[in-house]
């Protein structure tokens, strides 16, 4: 008996393996930013770059361990959707991050 459960639509649930080993992930992918943070021993930048890749490992494992989302031809639009998501969140956040940096790089300042 395998420890995978089939859903109602023919899908299969994770077994309990994957949910452990997405959960060890997990908690590793946040201890090493949380770790050099709280060490301060790194560069801003190292840190900043080294909490963004983490941080986008974080949200691979979420999407594959728990959500089960892969890249199988059955659940294209899965994939599709999930990448059009990410396309718009990432103009959206960049385009912000953007503005405000210039708007603070050309604000007058006194009076």
């Amino acid at each position: 008996m395998s420890d995978a459960h089939a859903s109602h639509d023919g899908g299969n649930h994770g077994s309990v393996k994957s949910y452990v080993t997405g959960l060890i992930l997990s908690i590793v992918l946040t201890i090493i930013p949380f770790g050099m943070v709280m060490s301060g021993g790194f560069s801003t930048m190292t840190v900043f770059v080294t909490i963004s890749i983490m941080a986008i490992l974080q949200v691979l494992v979420q999407l594959v361990m728990f959500m089960h989302l892969d890249f199988k031809t059955e659940e294209g639009w899965n994939v599709g959707s999930f990448a059009f998501t990410a396309l718009i969140l990432g103009i959206l956040v960049g385009g912000s991050i953007w503005i405000m940096q210039n708007l603070h790089a050309n604000m007058m300042l006194g009076g």
